[in-house]
């Protein structure tokens, strides 16, 4: 074989190993997704992993008790994460909008409005991640961002959707966004005009965020 052989070889090789225009996609840190025009996908911002929430302690010792007491059932605790997509978490979603709308109005673009039916759209989609364990814009029964802004009754104008899991706070989940050209482009879509943030938790803690964007 001719060192030029050899060489187109090599190439061909290197280019189905990872093909033109794919990131590598880190699994063990948070990662975004957004669908819209235009899409992207991939890690939008690698920060230290979420752990998992600490094991109930109290629930596995039981203090002993006289033999003619009655031992008190304990009651199970559930913790309020695992009520996902809750209008509970209210206030970091439209911490999310804010933080957003400031960022867009520095860089030439007015102030989205919070619309309830992209927020119904955004929380669905959220509650749809942890419930069913996946992370991607297509929900479990195959719909898109468009179908569920549409099924929320926002029957036109949806315009784009960003997708999150594992950033702890509104700010780390905005900066994450802004960090990554696909998401940037999509908050700084100056046709949007409305948008709802869903936010829902994994038992475990993991946060998952889905951002629903509209332009009436």
């Amino acid at each position: 074989m001719t060192r030029f052989a050899r060489r187109a070889t090599t190439i061909a090789a290197a280019l189905i190993a990872a093909p033109l225009g794919f990131a590598l996609v880190t699994t063990t840190g948070p990662q975004a997704l957004a669908a819209g025009a235009p899409v992207s996908a991939g890690v939008a911002h690698v920060v230290e992993a979420v752990g998992a929430v600490a094991a109930n302690d109290a629930a596995a010792k039981i203090s002993r008790t006289p033999k003619k007491k009655k031992k008190k059932p304990v009651a199970k605790k559930t913790p309020a994460t695992t009520v996902p997509g809750s209008a509970q978490y209210a206030a970091i979603e439209n911490q999310v909008v804010t933080l957003t709308n400031n960022y867009r109005q520095a860089n030439g673009c007015g102030a989205l409005r919070i619309d309830s039916r992209l927020v119904a759209a955004a929380r669905k989609h959220s509650s749809d991640m942890v419930g069913k364990d996946f992370f991607d814009h297509t929900a479990s029964d195959g719909s898109n961002f468009v179908q569920r802004e549409v099924a929320a009754g926002y029957t036109t104008g949806a315009s784009a959707e960003n997708i999150a899991w594992g950033y702890r706070t509104a700010q780390d989940v905005v900066t994450g966004w802004i960090n990554s050209p696909g998401h940037r482009a999509n908050i700084l879509n100056c046709t949007s005009v409305a948008v709802g943030v869903g936010l829902a938790y994994k038992t475990d803690g993991t946060p998952y965020w889905t951002q629903d964007f509209g332009r009436v």
